[in-house]
């Protein structure tokens, strides 16, 4: 377990809705606390909602949902379902992901710009045709297995050097 904190460089924090200690990954502007973060998934929907120009009365009509239900999802006074967050991204026509990002953009990298480039991809891998995406996942496992042996090599140990590789002898 001690590994796997380290690795994932998780940080011991409280859970406020039970006091019980929890582990967290520290975001880019440390530990959000689980209300922010459904404050921020909240914003996300409402923006998506707004971007694709529909009324709170009409996207919950479309989800079958009263107004004030959904609208407590905008606020996030009533916290979301995965399975709810699902629903609502097949309505908008959105990934989930977009939602998420905007909630936890630390999930995609270890700074600001790293995960944007991260969230920048993925959107451009949405919008490819199939046979094309196709050839980029293609391209996308030779680069890692690429990758992997760079790095393997780079832990490996030195090889002696060669006869080659010595220094000549000084002449007498």
């Amino acid at each position: 377990m001690d590994s796997h904190i380290a690795e994932r460089r998780l940080v011991r924090t409280v859970d406020p809705d039970n006091q019980k200690p929890v582990y967290r990954h520290e975001g880019l502007s440390g530990i959000a606390t689980f209300d922010e973060l459904d404050a921020r998934l909240g914003d996300a929907l409402r923006a998506c909602r707004q971007d694709k120009g529909l009324s709170r009365a009409e996207l919950s009509t479309l989800v079958g949902l009263s107004e004030q239900v959904y609208g407590r999802y905008e606020r996030s006074s009533s916290k979301m379902t995965v399975s709810r967050l699902i629903h609502l991204s097949e309505v908008l026509g959105v990934s989930p992901l977009t939602m998420l990002f905007a909630a936890a953009p630390h999930l995609w990298g270890d700074d600001q710009q790293e995960a944007e480039s991260r969230f920048r991809m993925m959107k451009l891998l949405e919008d490819l045709p199939a046979e094309t995406l196709a050839s980029v996942v293609t391209l996308l496992e030779t680069v890692a297995v690429l990758q992997a042996k760079t790095e393997d090599s780079a832990t490996a140990s030195p090889a002696p050097p060669s006869v080659a590789a010595r220094p000549p002898l000084p002449e007498k």
